[in-house]
């Protein structure tokens, strides 16, 4: 399988190290040219280590539960500008006051995704 987008140096140490402690860790990207709210495929690039190599895994292998909903959520965060809320560890090591577990933005998820009555 070719891909065009493929893990920058520092993500396969990161995933490297990470493989060492969990079997069976992916290493997941986005692609960004498929992130238009109307576009209705997930716009996820997934490797998987085998031999201690990352290997493109096949997209029709991939199966991922509430696409659509997720997909819908994103959409509605990002018109409403929460993305501008998301802290990520660097940011929070440059000041530790901003929360890297993104709580806000968790509580929001969860809000949006809850049933309107809040039953299950």
């Amino acid at each position: 399988l070719v891909c065009k987008y493929y893990p920058t140096p520092c993500a396969l140490k990161i995933s490297d190290k990470i493989a060492e402690q969990f079997d069976g860790a992916v290493l997941l990207m986005l692609d960004g040219s498929k992130m238009p709210p109307d576009y209705r495929v997930p716009p996820i690039v997934m490797y998987e280590r085998k031999d201690s190599r990352w290997i493109l895994k096949d997209k029709h292998m991939i199966m991922l539960r509430q696409w659509e909903e997720t997909r819908a959520i994103a959409a509605q965060m990002l018109e409403a500008g929460d993305h501008a809320l998301l802290v990520d560890f660097d940011s929070h090591l440059d000041d530790i006051t901003k929360d890297w577990t993104n709580q806000r933005l968790n509580a929001k998820i969860a809000e949006l995704s809850s049933p309107p009555n809040g039953s299950i």
